[in-house]
Formats: structure tokens, sequence, C-alpha cells
């Protein structure tokens, strides 16, 4: 079986081919589209028609390249940049218009169940009781569990280009008191949940999000094209370190640091302050860097519960939105209309 799923970020819509055989899913093909909303679209801020269209164009090109490598039209899902839009749903109806996929925005605390149980299957039982936080462009998203899936999950409006534009686009570099001031507001929103997790004593901590990838190649550890298997970390006292040098530098400087792509460069001061603060408060000194995360949740629990899996969560959605009668939340249609629509 050949499965393939859509994401739809902040700055990429990333497509994932992988076969299902053996219940692990195997990358076949993995292709990304650099749409960079979170420039076009503020946080909060309506899509524009442009960012609709260029959004359009590539999902309808992933849908392209998942039937040509012999998969059904994709899982897709969109996080917050277009969660977050007043004009969600006509963004949906324009992507399902267009390219016959229909196009989901998950809420952050299922993203972050489904990120969990990527990070438990990578590192495996081992592990023992599991924290997670993946840092994203619009939330952060932290879950902890014992299990298979988590007992406890959350999603913060604390995402690093959410910060950035907030508090970071008027001085470059910034000033102590805005860093102080966007400090402030990390640590009034993670207290409880850093005191949450302080009370269950993780074993493990797992960071997760292309934010933390390169987070801790700042810190000394391995570049990302040596490979996924390579053992890979991030160090509180080390991320201080990171933290306290990127925000001496402006972001032309940044984007020359290991790690530190020029695209996130102006983001990656936000990361490190939402990283350090969420380690602190919840008591962890050393997070595992896991390569897995949502993408790969989506496929496991497609993989071990069947088609309905994605179905019934669809289902429920549709349930709890708000009322509206002429488009889901996160429709499904069947696969039959879905390829009509395509041709």
């Amino acid at each position: 079986m050949r499965v393939s799923v859509l994401d739809v970020g902040s700055r990429t819509v990333r497509l994932v081919v992988a076969d299902a055989a053996g219940g692990a899913p195997l990358p076949v093909h993995t292709e990304k589209w650099k749409l960079r909303l979170c420039d076009r679209v503020e946080p909060g801020a309506p899509f524009e028609e442009e960012a609709v269209r260029l959004l359009v164009r590539a999902v309808d090109a992933a849908a392209s390249t998942a039937e040509r490598w012999g998969s059904a039209l994709p899982l897709a899902f969109a996080t917050a940049v277009v969660r977050d839009a007043p004009n969600r749903l006509e963004v949906l109806r324009a992507v399902r218009a267009g390219t016959g996929v229909a196009l989901c925005t998950l809420p952050g605390e299922v993203e972050a169940e489904l990120t969990f149980l990527g990070a438990r299957r990578w590192l495996g039982w081992q592990a023992g009781p599991l924290v997670l936080f993946d840092i994203g462009g619009g939330s952060l998203e932290v879950a902890f569990g014992r299990g298979r899936l988590p007992d406890f999950a959350v999603s913060l409006p604390l995402g690093a280009n959410r910060l950035t534009h907030e508090f970071l686009t008027g001085e470059d570099p910034p000033s102590e008191q805005t860093l102080k001031a966007m400090r402030r507001k990390v640590r009034h929103q993670m207290r409880d949940v850093g005191a949450r997790i302080r009370w269950e004593g993780p074993r493990t901590a797992v960071a997760t999000s292309r934010t933390c990838q390169q987070l801790a190649r700042l810190t000394g550890e391995a570049p990302g094209r040596q490979g996924p298997f390579v053992h890979r970390s991030l160090d509180r006292e080390s991320l201080r370190w990171a933290k306290e040098r990127l925000a001496r530098l402006p972001v032309a400087e940044r984007a020359r640091l290991p790690g530190i792509s020029a695209p996130r460069a102006a983001q990656s001061l936000a990361g490190a302050v939402v990283g350090h603060t969420a380690m602190k408060l919840m008591g962890i000194r050393t997070a595992e860097v896991c390569p897995w995360a949502v993408r790969e949740g989506i496929l496991l629990r497609h993989i071990e519960e069947g088609p309905q899996w994605w179905a019934g969560l669809t289902a429920r959605l549709a349930d709890a939105h708000d009322g509206s009668d002429d488009i889901d939340d996160c429709p499904l249609p069947a696969p039959v209309a879905l390829r009509v629509a395509r041709r």
C-alpha cells in the first residue's frame, strides 16, 4: 500500500509519499514547494488573492506528484498559518475547487498528539514517560504521555514566526527591552504547562520541527546531510548560549551561522527564546532531536488503524465546526469524486 501526506506549513508545502508495508512509513519520495506563506500572510490576517493562488498551484502540483508515484490523493492538512486566518474557510474552499484535494486544518492539540505518536515510534518504548515540544511558525505544541498516545497535549500561540512579527520587526538586532517583553510573554503562556510537565517527571524529552533541528545544528550537532539516523540533541545550556549569540546579531549575520538558513534567520531568535524558555520551565536539560513529527504521525495512524481513522477524525471536526453549511472544517470527499474533480 502506498500513501501520501501533504503538510501546508508557514514556509513550505511538503509532500511525503511512503510505502506502508511492514507497519512503518518507508519514504519513497518527498518534495516541497517553498511558498513562504508566513511572509505573505501575517499571523491572524486573512489570505489575499495572490497567496491563495500560490497555495492552490502548490497543492495541485503535490496531488499530481502523489498520483505519479502511485498514491491516491494525499491526506492533506494545514497548520496555524491557515488555521488562524479569518478567511480560512474561503481558502479551503478555493483549494478544493482548484485541485480536488480536501485540505483540512487540524486543531493544534491534534497536531501535538500526532507528533507525539511519531516521536514515540521513532524512540521506542525504552524512552519511557515522554515529553515533546514542537516549535512551529505559528504555534508551540507540547505533549506528554507514558504510552502510544499522549495523556496531555496543548497548543500555544508561541510560534517563532508569530513572535517575530509581534516583537522583532522594528529593531535589528533587537533591544534588551524588546527581548525582555518577548521572554515575559513566553514565560506567561508557558507557566502552567511547565508546571504540569515538571509534576509528571518525564524520563525523556524530545524536540521536533525544522526550528529545533536548526538550533541543534547551531549548538554543534551534526548537519542534516548526514541523515536521520545520526543522534542529535538540544542542550539547554548550549541553547542559552545560542540565544544570546543570536540576540547580538542582525538578521543578515545570523544567516551566516551554522544551521541557520537565510529564510529562517529572522525567526531564529524567537525560536531560540521559545525553546530555551520551554526547556527551563519544564525542567528539561537535554532533548533528543527527532526527525519524525506530525506527517509521520498521520502516516502511522493511517497504517495502524486504516483509512477509517482519517474519516472519523474529519467527521468529528466537521461536527464540531461553527455551522458553515457549504464546507466542513476538514472534509473527506469520496476518492472517486476527488479524481473526477482533478480531471
